[in-house]
Parts: C-alpha cells; structure tokens; sequence
C-alpha cells in the first residue's frame, strides 16, 4: 500500500470515530459530561417517570452554612479571594419582611425548573434538562455567553473567571464556562442523596429534605401534602423542583 492510500485509510477511520462521536453527542447532550463523571452506567437512562426535588424548611434553617461547605466540598470549588467573582453554587439569603420585621435564612440555588429559561435560550444547548428534572450545564459545549445568567429570575449560575486547579472528576469544571448547582448529579445516579441534604441532615437541623416528586410515597411528597411547600416566583410558572415552608 502506497503512502498516499495509508494516508487516506487513517483520514476515512479518523472520520468515521468523529461521525460516531457526534452522533452519539446528538442523541443525548452532555453524555461526555456523564461519562467523566462516571455517573449513571449507559444501561441505565433516566426517565421522566421520576422527577427529583428538594423541600427546605425554613423554619429549621438558621446561620449555620454546613450546606454550603458540604457542596463545596463535593465539588471541588475553592475560593479564589475575589468573593465578587467566586462560584455559588448554593448561597444563604438573609430574608427580611419589611413590613412585619420577620426574617429568615433562605438557601438560594438553581430552582431545576421545568421549563428552565436557562434552557431556552442556550445556544449551544450546553444548558439542558434531564428527564429526570435535573438542569445541568455541558462544560464541553458552553461557549461562555452567559445568557443563560442572564436569563435565570433566581441568580443562581456563576462564571468561571479564574483556572480551575484541584477539579474533580465527578465536577468538570473550567474556565471561560458558566456553572451552578447540578444536585449532586453523581451522587443522585448512586442512590444518594445531594451533598448539602446530608450535611443538613447530619448536623441536626433537618431543615432539608429530598427526593422523588412524581412518588406520591416519598418522604418529600408526603412532608408536601401534609405541610404545603412553596415556589420561589410561582408567577413565572416554571414548575421548579425545590419548594420551600417558612417563607
């Protein structure tokens, strides 16, 4: 075989694995993102029969930050001394009723809404819903843009100014991308429970609590008919997967 036709034979199998790649790509974005992670194994998909959601209790939540200790150190986010800029993937609000006084401290972080906005208007389609109502962000493909900040009625996403060091393998993380609260994806396809529930739970204050929205027997649907929860911004009819008592 001539060096012309050696050539070409590795051009045609170098194409055919990028063909495949982006194929696979198609059929579900942000799998590499999966794959990294080592997440969920590919005979497993999620399904939309389940839709995963979180209830906290404001009531039980006071200054304590365990829950955002506990994120952070799931997922690797350090700070870089520039709090202006530093990721947020779950921060405490201190809520004042200005009318009545009363005040109360509220865990913000992505609502994984329904019909998420940040979604809407990806232009890549880096920001996407997983059947299971998980909202994620595919490292791989986010150009940056930040519209899908923009877009988000809760503040809930961060942009990576600074070169991330010390990155896990379950938090691809970079910079020059946009990121936010993933729910502890990893830890969801295991069979456990996000970082900062535990931690919560852990520490004594059971002010969270999660679980399956769609099972009418969890613990988190059963607390929602008995207690009530609420929606941060109902009026926008995004459907979010955290609902919230004390507020």
């Amino acid at each position: 075989m001539g060096t012309e036709n050696k050539i070409d034979q590795k051009r045609r199998t170098l194409l055919k694995g990028t063909a495949a790649a982006g194929a696979g790509l198609a059929v579900a974005p942000g799998i590499r993102l999966f794959e990294l992670a080592q997440a969920k194994p590919a005979d497993q998909p999620v399904s939309n029969a389940t839709r995963w959601g979180m209830l906290i209790d404001t009531s039980k939540c006071d200054d304590c930050s365990a829950c955002v200790t506990a994120c952070h150190e799931e997922n690797g986010i350090h700070s870089t001394g520039h709090p202006e800029v530093d990721p947020q993937w779950i921060r405490k609000l201190n809520v004042k009723d200005p009318e009545t006084g009363h005040s109360f401290s509220l865990p913000m972080m992505c609502q994984h809404c329904e019909t998420p906005p940040c979604a809407d208007v990806c232009p890549t389609g880096a920001s996407f819903r997983r059947a299971d109502g998980i909202v994620l962000v595919d490292r791989h493909i986010c150009i940056g843009c930040r519209y899908c900040m923009m877009a988000c009625p809760y503040k809930a996403r961060s942009f990576e100014h600074q070169d991330v060091t010390e990155k896990k393998a379950v938090a691809p993380r970079g910079k020059g991308t946009v990121e936010a609260c993933t729910m502890c994806v990893h830890r969801v396809d295991a069979g456990e429970s996000p970082a900062c529930v535990e931690a919560c739970n852990a520490d004594g204050h059971q002010a969270m609590t999660f679980g399956d929205l769609n099972d009418p027997g969890s613990e988190i649907s059963k607390k929602l008919a008995q207690e009530g929860g609420k929606q941060i911004r109902a009026d926008l009819r995004l459907n979010p997967g955290l609902r919230y008592q004390g507020i």
